[in-house]
């Protein structure tokens, strides 16, 4: 039962959730005790919040996730874990994460809040309306950003970052998009109606112009934002970047993965080490030049 709650609770998708640190690293805030304290704080509210949120998903999936080659196997789905507690379990992580939430920040409780609404209503209506659901997963990364803003006194941090993460967010939720409908392709059972609406050829010409939309925005971000050393230092971590998004596409549209980009950020050897010399690059460029 344990082992079922715990992944049900899909402890790897809270990789998404470093998008909270955006702040504290672009704000420069990584000497700053508290803050690296509140954010972590934040980032344990959050992940317990986006766990009662999948448990929830699961539960109104369930009918569908049984007709699924792979979802058929989550612990509600597969019957591992009853729906009571399942339900229980939810109850009891809202009651945890909401009053820390609260406490970090009432701001940072909103924030959580709006995140758990938004998700509610897409599991319920938005899913199934072709674009506005890749638009609305989007926003869930944006939402992210946002929480680590109000988690700490940001004086450096650029809207730049909430542009770059909105295309980048959607070039993910795209790519999930064509991952799903080429895993399932030829199994009328397991088609979920949203992806009906979609193509393959449709959603490669989606994916190209989000690439190089989150590329352009992201190069904008390192010769234009204000916070940034004035010898334009920053614009050497833009390769990175470019890697990172081409990697990503050769997985999705060569290898044939990509249905969930945290668990492939936590599986590719030559993303990871990509996304490593990035950060390492951007730590060099904030605090040694």
């Amino acid at each position: 039962m344990l082992k079922a709650l715990i992944k049900t609770m899909r402890p790897k998708q809270w990789a998404k959730n470093v998008f909270l640190l955006a702040a504290l690293v672009f704000d420069r805030k990584l000497t700053n005790v508290d803050a690296i304290l509140n954010t972590f704080l934040g980032v344990i509210a959050f992940s317990l919040i986006a766990s009662v949120v999948y448990i929830i998903n699961d539960i109104a999936d369930l009918d569908a996730d049984r007709q699924h080659p792979t979802k058929r196997n989550r612990p509600i789905a597969a019957g591992k874990l009853p729906l009571p507690t399942a339900w229980a379990f939810a109850f009891i992580l809202l009651i945890i994460s909401f009053p820390l939430a609260y406490w970090l920040s009432p701001v940072f409780a909103a924030i959580v809040l709006t995140y758990l609404i938004l998700n509610l209503i897409y599991s319920k209506w938005i899913k199934h309306v072709v674009l506005l659901d890749i638009i609305v997963l989007a926003s869930m990364y944006v939402i992210r950003v946002a929480a680590g803003v109000a988690l700490i006194d940001v004086v450096r941090f650029s809207p730049w970052i909430y542009i770059f993460t909105t295309f980048l967010a959607l070039l993910m939720g795209t790519g999930k998009r064509r991952a799903e409908l080429s895993e399932i392709a030829g199994n009328v059972n397991a088609q979920r109606r949203v992806l009906d609406g979609y193509t393959l050829s449709f959603l490669d010409q989606l994916i190209t112009l989000a690439s190089g939309i989150t590329i352009i925005t992201y190069s904008l971000y390192t010769f234009s934002a204000p916070n940034l050393p004035e010898n334009h230092a920053m614009m050497f971590t833009i390769p990175f970047i470019i890697y990172c998004i081409f990697r990503y596409q050769y997985m999705l549209q060569v290898k044939g993965t990509g249905s969930a980009p945290e668990e492939l950020v936590l599986s590719d050897r030559p993303l990871q080490i990509s996304i490593a010399l990035w950060g390492l690059a951007v730590l060099a460029v904030f605090y040694y030049t």
